[in-house]
């Protein structure tokens, strides 16, 4: 073997083999690099920028924006006030659910790019259901005990069943899962925009949107501002989903044939494990997570289905990297880019930087903190493949 293949087997093996409080101590030290990267970026907009009154001057030389002043008004925007706090927390809630769909079929060998194509379908399925039923059903406390559950089941429903279609064409015709679940997105898109402009549209309100959901149906704010659109209930029960997965993967059989079937399937078919049930399983899961996301975004956000929902499935795939693809570590991962979310919008409504410039920099947290987690999955990948050994010379 070369000299460079060894180098990067050792690189591989480095990553691999850290515990986590030296994978904590990595994030911390990307998040400061890309701080430091971000500053001189804004430096550099800031100078061929066209301004008629320069905040900085380094040197005689005039520069239109200030970078830390642009940071402080990205930390004070996500965690200054009740409002931004709310918004932060928001997001979380969202990406604990899409990062889910990711990290679980990871855990079993698959990839889901699906979770945009879940998320959407799921949400329309909710809010479908609870306008349905809401006229069915009385209206104030008994209406709430009944739609809230009624559109949280049929986004779990809907999510769930799109999440089947991928893994039955992989066990039934071994399609690549990253191939179909990625065309499934645009399917499910499409879908629901004709869906909703032939049969379910408001035809009240411009766009293409269903009728509003009657207030039984939502989630009211508490503790935080009605403006903010989250429920520190919604957070509790994300958090609870979260602990669930956790103990599932941990502790229960189907959550060992799980991992199993992702570390070594080839061991794992031959020690009983059902690589046909376990990956329409955990398809299946993954799914009913992001529909659930979608549902509560209907139900907590925007109070009805539209066109335009915002890439948090797309997000959730680079948060569940960032966690290293364990639900353990979704909650911090879905917290720094809740943080950045919610804080780049005040950047930009209060620095005036353009929304191209605070993306860049959401983009350089989430690019240099998320790397070495998606080198250290390469490496278990190439290794479970033979390619390489990451336990070579380990007790030397």
């Amino acid at each position: 073997m070369s000299d460079d293949s060894n180098w990067l087997e050792r690189l591989f093996a480095g990553l691999v083999r850290l515990s986590a409080s030296e994978r904590l101590l990595v994030s911390l030290g990307a998040i400061i690099v890309a701080t430091g990267v971000g500053m001189v970026v804004i430096l550099a907009a800031g100078y061929t920028a066209t301004c008629e009154t320069p905040v900085l001057f380094i040197f005689g030389v005039e520069f239109c924006y200030n970078p830390v002043e642009v940071y402080r008004v990205l930390f004070s925007g996500a965690f200054g006030n009740s409002f931004g706090r709310a918004t932060t927390l928001q997001w979380t809630t969202l990406l604990l659910f899409t990062g889910l769909s990711f990290a679980i079929p990871y855990k079993a060998g698959l990839f889901n790019i699906g979770g945009q194509g879940q998320f959407v379908l799921g949400s329309l399925g909710s809010a479908v259901a609870v306008v349905w039923v809401a006229g069915l059903v009385p209206s104030g406390t008994t209406g709430r005990f009944v739609l809230i559950p009624v559109g949280l089941f049929a986004g779990a429903l809907v999510g769930g069943a799109y999440g089947l279609i991928p893994a039955y064409l992989k066990v039934r015709f071994e399609m690549n899962e990253v191939i179909t679940t990625l065309l499934l997105n645009f399917i499910a898109t499409a879908v629901a925009f004709v869906f909703v402009d032939r049969y379910f549209d408001d035809s009240t309100v411009q766009g293409t949107q269903t009728p509003a959901l009657p207030q039984e149906a939502t989630f009211e704010p508490w503790l935080f501002p009605s403006s903010a659109n989250f429920s520190i209930f919604v957070f509790v029960f994300g958090v609870v989903v979260l602990v669930g997965f956790y103990w599932l993967l941990a502790r229960s059989r189907i959550g060992y044939d799980i991992q199993a079937l992702g570390t070594q399937p080839k061991a794992a078919v031959f020690g009983g494990v059902n690589e046909r049930r376990t990956t329409l399983f955990s398809m299946a899961m993954a799914g009913i997570v992001a529909g659930l996301g979608g549902a509560l975004f209907v139900m907590m956000v925007i109070g009805r289905w539209q066109t335009g929902a915002p890439p948090v499935g797309f997000d959730g795939i680079a948060v569940s990297i960032l966690a290293g693809n364990s639900p353990a570590g979704l909650l911090p991962a879905g917290l720094l880019f809740g943080a950045l979310q919610s804080g780049g919008q005040v950047v930009q409504l209060q620095t005036g930087i353009p929304g191209e410039l605070v993306g860049v920099l959401r983009g350089l947290v989430i690019l240099l903190v998320a790397t070495p987690e998606l080198f250290r999955a390469l490496g278990r990948r190439l290794d479970r493949r033979g390619v390489i050994d990451i336990n070579e010379g380990e007790t030397e």
